[in-house]
Parts: structure tokens; sequence; C-alpha cells
């Protein structure tokens, strides 16, 4: 075995730095990567730094490209401060170079924070090898220097399920979809082709989403037809639409019907259009509030 695999399998970081400097990486028999989260809402990558605390990459579901590094100490950060991140190479890897990421802020009372373009180049760097690493100087140990280093040993093959969580997460939030108006074909409780789509959506989400705590489903028509019938009609559809979310596994006691018939207009009623718009079933959400 030779000298730097020794030191390695010791536990010492497998890096050559300068005297005074505070180093936190995992040793490589350590260095561990879990896909924390892997659902369609959310992707989550962890790696434990010995010493110091966790890092984690998070993706969520969203219109948008999203991708987020938190570094979370096991100590508080107390006071703001700048903080270089650049991407080291590791002593196996003699003659390359250091390459600058980003420079960022700590702030106190807050984990760090890497977002876009920068946590995809840490990715990118971890999948070339290289340890993408934080220096920055440390208030518990009096303004000492310190390098607090992710580990590409144990990356590839879990960077690999992570990618994977990443295709398959859902293109809208709960946001998107929490408050939405759906409409009917004419005398009937078929959805338009435009809301049943809608409706699979709605459904998709909250198949994922088990921190839903109810959703409320309040029908309506247009004045055609009559009072008492417009009534039946929607108390159908809004029936209708409770069996829809209990096949999709929703507790039937997270779901309040109610079919207003030809009540609450908001549009006339004298135009097709008008009619059509009228011709809805509101579906709203709330999640469960947060522990304190």
């Amino acid at each position: 075995m030779n000298k730097w695999m020794t030191i390695m399998l010791a536990g010492v970081v497998p890096f050559a730095f300068g005297e005074g400097l505070l180093e936190y990486s995992a040793p490589m028999d350590q260095s561990e990567w879990r896909l924390a989260s892997d659902t369609p809402l959310e992707c989550r990558l962890e790696h434990t730094i010995p010493g110091y605390g966790q890092g984690a990459f998070v993706s969520r579901s969203g219109k948008k490209v999203n991708m987020d590094f938190e570094l979370a100490p096991y100590r508080q950060n107390v006071r703001q401060q700048s903080v270089t991140l650049r991407a080291i190479p590791p002593l196996w890897r003699p003659g390359q170079a250091e390459q600058g990421i980003s420079t960022i802020r700590f702030y106190a009372q807050f984990d760090g924070l890497v977002d876009g373009q920068a946590a995809w180049t840490m990715l990118s760097d971890l999948e070339r090898g290289f340890y993408p690493s934080f220096l920055f100087k440390d208030w518990y140990h009096r303004g000492q220097s310190v390098r607090v280093s992710l580990s590409s040993v144990g990356f590839p093959s879990r960077y690999q399920a992570f990618l994977s969580c990443l295709n398959n997460l859902l293109p809208y939030t709960f946001e998107d979809i929490a408050f939405s108006v759906l409409n009917y074909e004419s005398n009937s409780d078929r959805l338009t082709p435009y809301s049943q789509r809608r409706l699979e959506q709605i459904a998709e989400y909250v198949k994922a989403d088990p921190t839903i705590d109810l959703i409320l489903l309040d029908a309506y028509t247009d004045s055609y037809g009559g009072s008492w019938p417009n009534q039946q009609l929607s108390d159908k559809r809004a029936a209708s639409l409770k069996a829809f979310f209990t096949q999709q596994g929703v507790p039937a006691e997270r779901l309040q019907v109610a079919g207003h018939g030809e009540k609450q207009h908001i549009a006339s009623n004298e135009t097709e259009v008008g009619r059509q718009t009228n011709r809805r079933v509101v579906i709203s959400m709330e999640k469960f509030l947060p522990p304190i």
C-alpha cells in the first residue's frame, strides 16, 4: 500500500494544505452519499462531513430547472461572512490545478446555501473527482482558516440515481394546483378535454404529496335547465370528483364536497362562453401546518 493510501485510510483528509488550516472532510473509508429523497416532488442527495455537519443537493418540482446545495453545520453560523468556493483535486490526481467556483455569503443563524449554476458546477466537479470546498474564517476557532470539503469518493453511483430522480420531478408545484377551476361540457358531469388533463395533473401531485390535508370540491352549473335539475347536476359533478379522488387514495374524510347549482355565477349566462365559464368546479387544497 502506498503512502497516500495509508494516510487516507487512516482518516487524514486527502489534501496537502497550508499550516494552520483546519480541514473538515470525510476520509476515504467513511465517504458516503445517500439519496435521502426520491419522489416526484423532491430529489435530495446527502453527504455527511465528519466533525462539521451535512451537505445536501436538493431539487424540487416546478416549472423551472432548479438546484440548491445546503451546507448545514452542527453549530450555527454566528455571523455574516464571505466564503470562497473552490474545486480542489485530491492527492491521487497530481498536477491538477484548483478551480474557482463562486464566492458566496454565509448568513448568521442560517445554513450555507449555493444555488443555480454554482450548485450544478459543484455536481460536475464531483463527477470529475474533484472536492468542492468552502474556505472561510471560523468564529468558533478564533478566526482560524477553515476548509469544509465534499468528498467525491462514492459519489458517481449515487449521482446516477439522483439524475434519474431529477428526470421524474413534476413540472409544477403545490402553488400551481392548490386552487384550480375546471369546466364541464353542457348538461353533463364530463369535464372539457383541457380540464380533464388538468385534473390528471392535480391527481398526480396529490398522490405524491402526503401532506395535503384537505381538498374542497365546489361544483356549479349555468342557469339553463331549471333550478332543481341544476342543483342535482352540481351534486352529481361534486360526487363524481369525490369518487375520483377516493380512487387516487385520498381518504374520504379529507374531502369536502358541495353542489351549489346555478348560484354564484361568475359570468353572464347570455352567451355560450359565459355559460361554459359558469359550468365549473373549484378545487382548493390545504396542507398540514408544519410542526412548531
